[in-house]
């Protein structure tokens, strides 16, 4: 698994951003639309890596098919251009390759998407399209939902790696903040949030190391306490934030020789969103989503806030981490790897060192999580 944490962590930045996304205006396609065409993945001689026994690029070989499976943080909100989103992975298809070669590029990621949409919607749409990149970044939607549940959310996460490796994919993942910490909301409110989203990076951190994918860490402390990286809703990157992640990823692909083009410029093209734009959003569409939580996942948050409560009364807080760590473990061994699975992500990684990552330069050290094994 190659990693990255921090958004200035690796070589420094190029200036330029390449060529845009489909049209003038920067659209990307929402799900089912047509591939908008974008640089070529491979080698300056035509030759390219190899990932999953399938070539990412090369002379004769057909364009490279990027997909974007994930919720409302590839799908680009945060990043409007044009009067539609955006986002990181539309930037970062940009940037792919250096020579005038074309990619397809097909954004699946939908607003509010949990890792059941993902699995039962956006993966076959993403298996039609046979790709040889795939972003899988999802989780946070499921931590705000009353019905989440450790185990399901590994199972399925475990089955759409299996099954965009087993097709040749490289993968692209995430760890993701907590949105209590990033909403800064009350600690009995904001513990059991942080719980469920350790959870879920666990389980995201275990799965790419399985499958040999390309991991980012939004979670780490460089991400999370730089402001102008987010947008007014703090949830979703703004467009620094997105140019940021997108370096980040172009960075770890290249590293891997699976990306040559220019990275993304690191400066956004709007203005950032002030206390103003901030305001707007909590009284428009920030009271409408607390208005949506409150019949599914406030009730809930309550009851969870009360018994953290509790705990911390009598000193027994504890016990409510051994519980979440113990559905950790439960989620992680229900997904244990088959060995079809183990070569598949052996031969992704063919191109890359063997070697565990070290933390790269310029990110804070100590920032990457354990890796988990099955």
């Amino acid at each position: 698994m190659t990693t990255l944490a921090g958004p200035d962590a690796g070589a420094a930045q190029d200036p330029g951003g390449g060529p845009r996304v489909g049209g003038a205006d920067g659209t990307v396609p929402r799900a089912g639309a047509a591939d908008r065409t974008v640089p070529r993945v491979g080698g300056a001689d035509g030759t390219a890596p190899r990932a999953g026994g399938v070539q990412v690029s090369g002379a004769g070989r057909g364009p490279v098919r990027f997909v974007v499976l994930g919720d409302s943080l590839s799908e680009g909100v945060g990043d409007r251009v044009g009067g539609r989103w955006r986002g990181w992975a539309a930037l970062l298809a940009e940037g792919l390759r250096a020579d005038t070669g074309t990619a397809a590029f097909t954004n699946l990621a939908e607003s509010g998407a949990q890792s059941r949409e993902v699995a039962e919607r956006q993966l076959p749409a993403a298996l039609a399209l046979e790709p040889q990149l795939a972003s899988v970044v999802v989780g946070v939607n499921d931590t705000l939902r009353r019905t989440f549940d450790i185990e399901r959310l590994a199972r399925r996460l475990d089955r759409v790696c299996a099954d965009l490796t087993a097709a040749g994919a490289v993968l692209l993942t995430a760890c993701l903040p907590d949105p209590g910490r990033m909403l800064g909301l009350p600690a009995p409110l904001a513990r059991p949030l942080a719980r469920r989203q350790r959870s879920v990076n666990a389980v995201v951190h275990a799965l790419s190391a399985r499958y040999g994918a390309v991991h980012l860490h939004l979670d780490a402390p460089a991400w999370t306490t730089d402001r102008s990286l987010w947008s007014a809703d703090r949830l979703h990157p703004g467009e620094r934030g997105h140019r940021a992640i997108a370096a980040a990823f172009h960075r770890l692909l290249r590293d891997r020789g699976l990306a040559d083009g220019t990275p993304p410029s690191p400066e956004p093209e709007q203005p950032p969103p002030g206390r103003a734009d901030a305001a707007l959003w909590f009284a428009t569409a920030g009271t409408a989503w607390v208005l949506r939580r409150c019949h599914d996942l406030l009730p809930q948050l309550l009851l969870l806030a009360a018994a953290e409560l509790g705990h911390a009364a009598t000193g027994t807080r504890a016990r409510l981490d051994a519980r979440a760590a113990l559905a950790l473990s439960a989620a992680l061994s229900a997904a244990p790897p088959g060995e079809d699975r183990h070569e598949a992500a052996s031969e992704a990684l063919s191109a890359a060192p063997s070697e565990a990552p070290a933390t790269a330069s310029g990110a804070p050290g100590g920032t990457h999580p354990a890796t988990m094994g099955p």
